[in-house]
């Protein structure tokens, strides 16, 4: 017997108490978590697989010295935030000489992609990907912030990392439900050309650093 004949002979022996045309009763429901023993350490290990910067915090007290520590590292001068992000980050990053711009009104695209970086939150984690996913709700600003500038720092509370995408799905439906756009973001930008050489930052910011809180 072949693998052919194998797959086919367990697909009829799975299905032969079944009636045609009855309905499939499935014991499982979309969006439940998948088990992990450390949900937020493998979600930053899965980042850091993507050569992202992620840095731990023990409180929200603490974001905002992180924030300027992963700015500074990366030699960045000048920085946009959207509305809805605390007041405390944005400060201590001025107070650290940075030029900040509030994205009120909104920053044109030339100035944008003058600016280094740009700080956000995000709604989501997801720990199998290792991706952040934002709803560009409060905090998270215009979908443009975080594609034009060079660095992105994005915090996110251990509270929202999730096992999987279907929990992340699950997580989203409010966002969904309004029809806000969801940005996925796995890693820095980076693709290959038809030589299979690494371009970073042709798609987005070319630098990813990740704070979790908590």
């Amino acid at each position: 017997m072949n693998a052919r004949d194998e797959i086919l002979r367990r697909i009829r022996a799975g299905v032969k108490d079944v009636r045609r045309g009855a309905p499939v009763d499935v014991p499982w429901r979309y969006g439940q978590p998948t088990p992990m023993v450390d949900v937020v350490g493998r979600f930053v290990e899965r980042v850091e697989d993507y050569k992202a910067r992620v840095e731990r915090v023990a409180t929200p007290d603490d974001v905002p010295a992180m924030v300027v520590t992963v700015l500074a590292d990366a030699g960045v001068t000048s920085v946009v935030v959207p509305t809805g992000v605390e007041d405390t980050w944005r400060q201590a990053v001025a107070a650290a000489g940075m030029r900040v711009v509030v994205d009120d009104p909104p920053v044109g695209k030339a100035e944008l992609n003058e600016i280094g970086a740009v700080v956000t939150t995000a709604s989501v984690g997801v720990a199998e990907t290792g991706t952040l996913v934002l709803s560009h709700g409060p905090g998270q600003g215009r979908r443009v912030l975080t594609l034009l500038p060079d660095v992105h720092a994005c915090v996110i509370r251990a509270d929202d990392v999730v096992s999987d995408v279907p929990e992340a799905i699950a997580r989203l439906r409010p966002a969904i439900d309004e029809r806000r756009p969801l940005t996925w973001i796995s890693g820095g930008s980076a693709t290959s050309d038809i030589e299979l050489a690494r371009v970073e930052g042709v798609h987005g910011p070319r630098t990813l650093l990740v704070i979790v809180v908590g």
